[in-house]
């Protein structure tokens, strides 16, 4: 396992998150997320292979693991859910759709948060592959760099750069 990895889980676990490890240490993401996500690094992959569930003490805001990609989760929100929700706001606008989903295709949602509002953390998958980028209500779609890589992405949590309750 990673070190980053490793060290975040401990993290975690002393500050009060309810962290799952996978016993397998085998991924098995559903292909549709694979076809359309085909170039996620592989410090996320190391991390989904290793931790089967990770949500902050508050219960508000959480990492999206195997599960909640394979659509197995038991949670109200699926891996998605901001995207559906911008394609539901564009109506019948096939145009504002299609731009909604070409956009998505490149941002892969890790974190998902309903704390003081719905946001996200994404593994921008553009030409700063690897980015970590946050995105918030109301346009899910204008986002900003937190990170260059997932490892500094665990490192700024552990920080408290970036705070989850």
């Amino acid at each position: 396992m990673n070190n980053k990895i490793n060290e975040f889980i401990i993290w975690a676990k002393e500050n009060g998150w309810a962290v799952t490890q996978n016993p397998d240490i085998r991924l098995n993401l559903n292909g549709g997320l694979l076809s359309r996500y085909k170039a996620i690094p592989n410090e996320y992959l190391g991390f989904l292979s290793v931790v089967k569930q990770c949500i902050t003490p508050s219960e508000k805001t959480w990492f999206l693991c195997e599960d909640e990609y394979n659509h197995n989760a038991d949670h109200a929100f699926q891996w998605n859910e901001f995207e559906i929700l911008s394609l539901e706001a564009a109506m019948d606008d096939h145009l504002w759709k299609s731009e909604i989903t070409a956009w998505w295709d490149h941002y892969l949602p890790i974190v998902m948060s309903v704390d003081g509002g719905y946001s996200f953390y994404a593994i921008d998958l553009t030409n700063e592959t690897g980015a970590i980028v946050r995105g918030c209500e109301p346009e899910f779609e204008e986002v900003e760099k937190v990170a260059p890589h997932f490892e500094k992405f665990i490192e700024l949590i552990m920080s408290s750069a970036i705070e989850f309750r």
